[in-house]
């Protein structure tokens, strides 16, 4: 008879814990990052009345009788499902998109979450603004002209830095893809000129012009004039070479096949390149400048005309209208860091004010072999636990990890038509065990008033 009541007040108490976990479950619907909780019940020890017996040659086997006492939790489970992605339009919020978790320090301790709910602090760190854990991963480093990441190097906190300078950078290469038209007249009238602007080691612009014009005589070739700032009352002296020839002046030549395509470049004095890649070089005294002696510094580039017998990206002849385009130039003026974005690799580039991009590091993400046995340590992160794994650490979309999706939030995954549906089966096993108990309570009554 005691045995039932014993059922029944282990059944009251475990019920009970799974309607808290549907409770925590249904109080944090709309947290972001949140994994339900799972309660999984199993029974208790079984009091043996009697064992199994097996089968002789007169009679079969005998089954154990066994009466069961109550029942346990078996686990409280974490759900580390996908939650539904919610767009915020904030450069800072992320959210990985499939396994993994984004890395926060605090000291020494080391957190876990799904909450990817960022922003920046007063120095610029990468932060979670409600308790200040600074998110993890690596900066980048520039050796050279190369900047790179180093995925395999201690974490380490990530850093914004607002407002930060990039250097300017003198022009040192010039590609043109523009087309002279061959049915220009040899006369002035069928001159044709480009201009765009380059850009001096202080940053300061200067108007590079090529003037374009049919020689005479000598068919598919053009004379081309290089001036740096040509209207400056003080001139830059621009000289053109081709290889390393010295030449004087600023004059240089372009011989076309009878496809159109580039044949040949020559500078003033004949000095010329026939094979590959065609470049000339061109030097122009910067103002106000010095180098040692008093002399102006003179700034040197390349002029990339294009490539012999190419189309794409060359100077080309044909018989159509003038195109004096060019393609790029690789110099730029100072600039400071407006604002930055995120990529699915979770590459933080900085966008400066010069129109220059800059890659300034990379978030890291952690997997674990078991992301169930991870403790939880309040305000959405984890800990790691005895059963859990060390922390796997890598970059976005490697080794199992998901990607991270920039300007949105992984929301609960909390399904509120689920918890209330276990919510009624719940109750309903908690009234059960309850009036298991009153009637265990009216048999012993019973009992009582058999003495009488």
């Amino acid at each position: 008879m005691m045995r039932s009541l014993y059922s029944g007040v282990a059944g009251l108490q475990n019920h009970q814990v799974r309607m808290d976990v549907l409770g925590n479950n249904i109080a944090n619907v709309n947290t972001t990052g949140f994994k339900k909780g799972r309660v999984n019940f199993q029974d208790m020890l079984s009091q043996t009345l009697s064992g199994a017996a097996k089968p002789t040659e007169d009679v079969g086997g005998v089954n154990p009788r066994q009466v069961g006492l109550g029942m346990i939790i078996a686990s409280i489970d974490t759900i580390h499902t996908q939650g539904s992605l919610q767009s915020t339009g904030v450069m800072t919020d992320v959210a990985l998109q499939g396994n993994g978790f984004f890395i926060l320090n605090d000291g020494d301790k080391r957190f876990y979450t799904r909450a990817g709910a960022f922003g920046l602090d007063e120095n610029g760190y990468l932060v979670n603004p409600a308790n200040g854990l600074k998110v993890q991963g690596w900066l980048a480093t520039t050796e050279g002209n190369t900047t790179r990441i180093n995925s395999s190097a201690d974490l380490e906190d990530l850093v914004i830095p607002v407002g930060s300078k990039d250097p300017a950078k003198a022009t040192t290469d010039v590609q043109f893809a523009c087309n002279l038209d061959k049915r220009a007249p040899t006369t002035p009238d069928g001159a044709w000129s480009s201009s765009f602007d380059i850009y001096d080691s202080y940053g300061r612009a200067h108007k590079l012009q090529v003037n374009f014009t049919k020689v005479p005589d000598t068919p598919n070739r053009w004379r081309a004039e290089a001036i740096v700032d040509p209207e400056a009352e003080v001139p830059t002296n621009t000289r053109v070479e081709v290889g390393n020839a010295n030449n004087g002046n600023n004059v240089f030549f372009l011989d076309f096949d009878n496809l159109g395509a580039l044949q040949s470049v020559l500078d003033g004095q004949g000095d010329a390149l026939t094979e590959g890649q065609l470049q000339v070089q061109l030097t122009y005294d910067v103002p106000e400048s010095d180098q040692v002696g008093g002399a102006p510094y003179a700034q040197t580039l390349n002029l990339s005309l294009g490539e012999i017998g190419a189309y794409r990206n060359s100077i080309t002849q044909f018989a159509d209208n003038f195109t004096t385009k060019m393609v790029k130039q690789d110099g730029y003026t100072m600039g400071y860091l407006e604002t930055f974005k995120i990529d699915q690799a979770g590459m933080i580039t900085g966008v400066y004010s010069n129109g220059t991009n800059r890659l300034l590091g990379q978030m890291a993400l952690a997997n674990f072999t078991n992301p169930g046995g991870l403790e939880k340590a309040g305000e959405s992160t984890y800990m790691v636990s005895n059963n859990s794994g060390e922390a796997l650490i890598g970059t976005s979309g490697t080794e199992g990890r998901g990607k991270i999706i920039a300007g949105t939030l992984e929301m609960s995954n909390v399904d509120l038509s689920e918890q209330f549906t276990d919510m009624i089966v719940t109750q309903r096993g908690f009234q059960a065990n309850s009036r298991t108990i009153t009637t265990s309570d009216q048999m012993l009554q019973e009992l009582l008033t058999l003495k009488r």
